[in-house]
């Protein structure tokens, strides 16, 4: 075997090994994308549910704070806002939001407080536990989501699998976060 031969052969190994590591990298942002994927449908699985609850929560409610128009109008307005954000899949309007509905079912529980017999009622002491338990869900479905898109996003910013990413399009995906707005006890005042 000649010199021309044994480098050929070594040019074809590191073409090879080259080939291997992109086949790999590229296999490995699929599977963290998908992961992603995966984590962001709890999410919405879980913003619906909610979604869904809320109706029932506010109905109940009023029966017993009628004068408490405002509140219901700011849940209201923030379940239609979310309607729009779930059906958008922007992960930022979907964040804005949670926080908005956040705050209105604050607000809401914060006016059922001042209504003992409603915090006695059987129906609604069933829809805040389910509400309660839903708030957990999404609470783990975020950080879930969030620390799939941490692994993509740092993937995608290694080096060398970064050059990779930028050949085959993968970009960093946004987190789901809280404002901190949100994140404090909410104001009432009567």
């Amino acid at each position: 075997m000649g010199i021309i031969e044994i480098m050929f052969l070594a040019l074809f190994g590191v073409v090879g090994l080259i080939a291997i590591y992109v086949i790999f990298t590229y296999n490995g942002f699929v599977t963290l994308s998908n992961q992603v994927n995966n984590a962001w449908s709890q999410i919405d699985v879980q913003l619906r549910r909610r979604y869904d609850l809320i109706p029932n929560l506010v109905n109940t409610v009023k029966g017993y704070a009628k004068h408490e128009k405002e509140t219901f109008e700011n849940v209201t307005k923030a379940r239609a806002q979310m309607a729009t954000a779930i059906d958008s899949g922007n992960v930022k309007d979907k964040a804005a939001a949670n926080n908005m509905l956040t705050g209105a079912l604050k607000s809401l529980f914060a006016v059922a407080e001042n209504y003992p017999e409603l915090k006695a009622n059987e129906n609604f002491k069933m829809l805040q536990e389910e509400l309660s338990g839903t708030e957990s869900k999404i609470a783990y479905a975020r950080q879930f989501y969030n620390d799939n898109v941490m692994a993509f996003n740092n993937k995608v910013q290694y080096f060398p699998s970064n050059i990779i990413a930028s050949m085959l399009g993968f970009k960093a995906r946004e987190y789901f976060e809280i404002e901190e707005a949100a994140k404090g006890p909410v104001k009432v005042e009567f």
